[in-house]
């Protein structure tokens, strides 16, 4: 048995976007024990690693269908495991995840490592206006259980309602051009946030000019 990990669940900043990254690409354990974070992006392991106040070494694995590496790391800490589970997480969590216990002061925090994981950007040419660029900022999950309480966590806060749609086999809730103009910067509200930088730069490129 490895040695457990001690991690502090005293909710801060850094705490809720890697709850918010366990959220989309982690997956509790059967096992009571351990958390695993995937991700095509070693950076943002490490950012999440720099979040805990912990050091393990990065794996690397198939997805099982493709050639497409993954990198992975794996937390091994019952007392962190069990706390997620107060949160609402639970192991096969991607079809059936509801609500979670986020606090309001860092639910940005938390999304923004939801976005980190699972959200994407995408700008599009506006045909009918030609000088214009249609902007959309979207969140998935499988569950749409929560992705309702996403939406409306969001409208409480930053009073915007975005739209849900089915998008294959996961729901989308998507926000448009003024929306995201809201959304993008609550989420980025300083420059020292811990965040997935690649995602960030680019996005911070094509803000002003919007």
């Amino acid at each position: 048995m490895g040695k457990q990990k001690i991690i502090n669940t005293n909710w801060n900043s850094n705490l809720a976007y890697v709850v918010g990254l366990i959220t989309t690409d982690g997956c509790l354990s059967s096992d009571g024990r351990h958390i695993d974070i995937t991700s095509k992006d070693p950076d943002l392991l490490e950012t999440a690693m720099d979040c805990l106040e912990i050091k393990i070494k990065i794996g690397k694995k198939s997805d099982g269908k493709t050639s497409k590496i993954y990198h992975r790391i794996q937390i091994g800490s019952i007392s962190f495991y069990n706390w997620l589970v107060t949160l609402g997480l639970t192991p096969r969590k991607s079809l059936t995840l509801g609500p979670l216990k986020i606090p309001d002061t860092y639910f940005l925090d938390f999304l923004r490592g939801h976005f980190d994981g699972d959200g994407t950007y995408r700008i599009y040419k506006d045909y009918l206006h030609k000088n214009c660029q249609r902007i959309y900022s979207s969140f998935l999950s499988g569950s749409l259980e929560h992705i309702i309480w996403l939406q409306g966590k969001i409208q409480f806060l930053l009073d915007i309602s975005g739209i849900i749609i089915p998008d294959k086999r996961v729901w989308e809730l998507k926000y448009a051009k003024k929306e995201s103009l809201v959304l993008i910067p609550a989420m980025y509200h300083n420059s020292a946030v811990p965040c997935l930088r690649r995602k960030r730069d680019k996005i911070e490129f094509i803000l002003p000019r919007w």
